[in-house]
């Protein structure tokens, strides 16, 4: 009995050991951002671009609030083009209170019916507060309606390469074919942040104070130590909950974009915990400096069959600290190149992967000149490049 009692409490003990073992071995797995509850996310390196994260980057959701960065970034570009005035004044009208001021119950700066409102405060009141009122009152001074002010948006994503974008008003209220993707937001929030840097700036101003009520900044990275320095949130019934962010630590800029969270606190969660994931999992390694020869590509028609392609600027990387070979980097270019080719010519790109997803993009360039050849030299090219047609073709 009591050597069966002893091999009983053995198995016991051993069983509790490996399972405290087991739960021990699941406390420490790493989060990683495939755990993300976001319906959509992009995490993007400020310095080079450099996609370090995405999911579902191109499919469109509601933009909710974070239509506002769009509306912002018109706004930033006449003060800066001088068409506007950070001191002119714009009226509050009817429709501007009803709909986004004090009566509409959402978002507002609660700027008085028929009042004067500097537009650096109503800037503000769209920034900290994310405030309707104020955003209408921009689009009616500027413009004299959203809808026109709503052109103006869409023009200047076109321009900005936001091909998945398209914008009905500026305050972000739901409305038939108002919708943004990740990607665009991660470009639009760049753009802002490096084209506008001291007008960005309010994006980090803790809290604003109009019509004697004071409101904090609803960017909830501000409140922890995370080195955040703007964007936004968003948030519909039918696209969740929705946010832009922006941190500087340690020498790393990191832009973040997240949609479709199901909480308020499932958005904050995962916001830092995308954060701190892309401080702590990659590193920057420069694969080329700039002038250096990255391959070769063969030349059609010229005085050489080849030459030696090199990059204009650092081709910096950010490489996963746990299998650095999951990075690759390829040369594109349409073979052959057909002479006469110049110096410095732009020759074809190196793309940069991770996971064959591409994370970075570089234009590469011709290193020497390369003058057209004979015409026998050129009659052989052609025979050679028909040949080799005829193999590819197999």
């Amino acid at each position: 009995m009591t050597t069966i009692r002893c091999l009983g409490r053995n198995l016991l003990l051993t069983g509790a050991m490996l399972l405290a073992g087991a739960l021990a071995g699941m406390a420490a797995e790493p989060w990683s951002p495939r755990d993300t509850k976001a319906a959509q996310a992009l995490v993007m390196d400020g310095e080079t671009g450099a996609i370090l994260f995405e999911k579902n980057a191109d499919k469109p959701f509601p933009p909710a609030s974070l239509a506002k960065l769009m509306a912002m970034e018109v706004v930033f570009e006449a003060v800066d083009k001088h068409k506007v005035r950070l001191d002119q004044t714009f009226p509050v009208s009817d429709h501007a209170w009803r709909t986004g001021g004090a009566p509409s119950g959402a978002s507002t700066m609660f700027a008085k019916l028929k009042s004067q409102v500097p537009l650096d405060a109503l800037i503000r009141g769209v920034i900290v507060q994310a405030a309707n009122d104020a955003a209408i009152v921009i689009a009616e001074g500027m413009s004299g309606s959203e809808e026109a002010f709503a052109g103006l948006m869409n023009d200047r994503a076109r321009q900005l390469g936001l091909a998945g974008s398209t914008f009905v008003n500026p305050t972000g209220l739901p409305a038939p074919g108002q919708k943004v993707t990740a990607r665009d937001l991660a470009t639009l929030a760049r753009h802002i942040e490096e084209a506008h840097p001291d007008l960005y700036r309010i994006y980090s101003e803790p809290q604003f104070e109009w019509n004697k009520i004071t409101q904090r900044n609803r960017n909830p990275l501000l409140q922890q130590e995370l080195g955040a320095t703007g964007m936004g949130t968003g948030f519909t019934e039918a696209g969740g909950y929705s946010m832009v962010g922006v941190t500087q630590q340690d020498g790393r800029k990191t832009f973040m974009i997240l949609g479709g969270l199901p909480t308020i606190k499932d958005r904050q969660d995962d916001a830092r915990r995308m954060i701190e994931w892309s401080n702590s999992a990659f590193r920057r390694d420069v694969l080329f400096d700039a002038g250096a020869r990255v391959g070769k590509a063969s030349i059609y028609g010229g005085l050489q069959p080849e030459i030696d392609i090199v990059t204009h600027e650092p081709l910096v990387a950010f490489v996963p600290t746990d299998k650095p070979e999951r990075v690759k980097a390829r040369v594109a270019y349409d073979w052959p190149l057909r002479a006469p080719i110049e110096d410095g010519q732009k020759v074809g790109r190196i793309e940069v992967t991770i996971d064959d997803s591409v994370s970075v993009v570089h234009d590469v360039f011709a290193a020497t000149k390369v003058e057209q050849g004979s015409f026998a030299g050129r009659a052989l090219d052609a025979a050679q490049e028909l040949a080799l047609g005829w193999i590819r073709a197999l």
